[in-house]
């Protein structure tokens, strides 16, 4: 297993297949790379079957025990099934998806291997939902939802977004995985940083502490400092649960973030904020691919209180540290 030089184990990866997506969510930031939303035909630029598989069986080299598969939207790979199927058995594999796709693919999925699923959903109201998506697939996605249950994965975690415009939802969605068996809530804190619309953000503290009010009981992970909230239940209920995941301006967040990304053409991604770390696989021949993998591990740095550190004011700048690197994309 691969450590960078701040003792942070490399323990997942998350894949992005394809930056296709039939949504247009106004918050999309393209794991990093901005909304990219183009053709929704298979694109030449996305990295082939083979190639996915041979960096997962490289990764599993270095001890990865877990892949999430990511897009854009991962379910407009037709390939998505063969793809989980030819994952390490050693890996535990999750999908993040609009779950638009899952009713007629949920069973199929599990059938190749998929373990986990998170399905964003930020509003429980139609017209609130299409808003926010520029989608009119509401009923489909909780189709998908009622798909992913039925065909096994238990639980089914809803993604929601948290900014201005979906602070007022955030009530109506706890009582929603509360009532509801085999769904739990990730809420995920917006980030400015990376959509362009400062203005739109919220303070999440207020978010917890609205949470710590309702809750009967609290868990701490040490997880990138995450805490988990049951609400109408206890920590042995798998419903009711609303978990908190906030990475903005959290030094502690980042001091124990334990993931590489791999954007949908084949580079590697040291952390989520910075497209300056970007780490081609060359031609994604095994000797190619564990030179890259070595090589982001190597230059993996915190990004909130090591790349961004507070100045005299209080504000994150740039560590000067960091301002000669090169990007290696261009």
């Amino acid at each position: 297993m691969l450590t960078d030089e701040f003792g942070r184990e490399v323990t997942g990866v998350r894949v992005s297949l394809t930056d296709r997506c039939n949504f247009d969510c106004v918050y999309c930031h393209n794991e990093g790379l901005g909304d990219t939303r183009g053709p929704m035909d298979p694109q030449d630029d996305e990295m082939s079957t083979d190639d996915v598989v041979r960096f997962l069986e490289v990764a599993a080299e270095f001890g990865v025990d877990a892949v999430k598969f990511t897009g854009g939207e991962p379910m407009l790979r037709q390939d998505l099934e063969e793809i989980i199927e030819r994952t390490p058995d050693s890996m535990e594999v999750s999908l993040t998806t609009n779950g638009t796709f899952l009713p007629g693919r949920a069973e199929a999925l599990v059938d190749a291997g998929l373990e986990r699923v998170n399905v964003s959903q930020d509003a429980l109201d139609p017209q609130d939902f299409a808003e926010i998506t520029k989608s009119g697939a509401y009923e489909t996605v909780l189709e998908g939802v009622e798909a992913a249950l039925e065909a096994g994965l238990d639980p089914v975690k809803l993604n929601m977004v948290v900014f201005e415009h979906t602070a007022g939802y955030v009530p109506e969605m706890v009582d929603h995985v509360a009532e509801n068996d085999g769904l739990q809530l990730q809420l995920i804190e917006y980030m400015p940083e990376l959509t362009g619309k400062p203005e739109w953000n919220i303070d999440i503290g207020r978010v917890h502490d609205w949470l710590a009010e309702q809750a009967v009981e609290i868990e701490h992970r040490e997880m990138h400092d995450r805490r988990r909230y049951w609400v109408g239940g206890t920590a042995n209920d798998e419903g009711g649960m609303v978990e908190i995941v906030d990475p903005v301006e959290n030094p502690t967040f980042c001091a124990n973030c334990h993931r590489v990304r791999v954007t949908h053409e084949g580079y590697l991604k040291g952390c989520l904020n910075r497209n300056d770390d970007l780490q081609p696989m060359g031609e994604m021949t095994r000797p190619e691919i564990r030179a890259a993998f070595r090589e982001v591990v190597a230059n993996r740095v915190p990004y909130y209180g090591e790349y961004m550190i507070r100045n005299d004011d209080g504000e994150w700048e740039l560590n000067e540290k960091y301002l000669e690197v090169e990007t290696l994309a261009d």
